[in-house]
């Protein structure tokens, strides 16, 4: 099985910023959402030997990672750059706001769409977290804690879920909630809600 987490809300998240490869720090809510999760998955697997935490790279996934890890007893951080957002190229770090200014048609109608000649294809996503996937042992004896992005996590759910690239790109993408991949399927298990 693989538990797949969003990462903590980051500055740029609350700004309706695009990341990409570019970084910005979790927030307060962030950091409190990271926990929670952490929380979750504790009661859920109980006994974390025997589990790995595979992390995109970037920031606000590894530091989401080593939340999770205190409240699972340390358990080890492994970092896998095929677990990382999309890049928007040129665009990461823009407001969202402005690119749907300069170009209205950027994002489709599932909101991420994205085909302004810059960044990472889905195709080129789409590739680089199925190989991840492909490199995972066969359930039942897969147990991988996933902390990934908003666009990879649902490009990672679709292609597990065998879902087109709309049906994929429509999906959720909470930062306060576990998606739970298991025997082709896939189901949510919402946090707590927070203060």
């Amino acid at each position: 099985m693989i538990y797949l987490v969003r990462h903590g809300q980051t500055e740029f998240n609350r700004e309706r910023r695009i990341q990409g490869h570019v970084d910005s720090p979790l927030t307060e809510l962030g950091v409190r959402q990271a926990e929670a999760v952490g929380r979750l998955l504790a009661d859920l697997i109980r006994e974390p030997d025997g589990w790995r935490i595979v992390s995109s790279p970037l920031g606000r996934a590894h530091a989401t990672a080593e939340l999770i890890s205190a409240r699972l007893g340390g358990l080890p951080v492994e970092l896998d750059d095929r677990l990382k957002e999309m890049s928007w190229g040129a665009h990461d770090g823009r407001l969202r706001a402005e690119l749907e200014a300069e170009h209205p048609d950027t994002f489709g109608r599932t909101g991420w769409a994205f085909d302004a000649g810059t960044g990472e294809s889905y195709e080129a996503v789409s590739a680089r977290v199925g190989d991840w996937l492909a490199t995972l042992p066969p359930e039942p004896d897969r147990r991988i804690i996933a902390v990934s992005h908003g666009i990879s996590g649902r490009v990672l759910r679709g292609l597990y879920a065998n879902l087109d690239r709309d049906a994929a790109g429509l999906q959720d993408v909470p930062q306060d909630a576990v998606y739970l991949l298991q025997h082709g399927g896939v189901g949510r298990i919402d946090c707590e809600p927070l203060d």
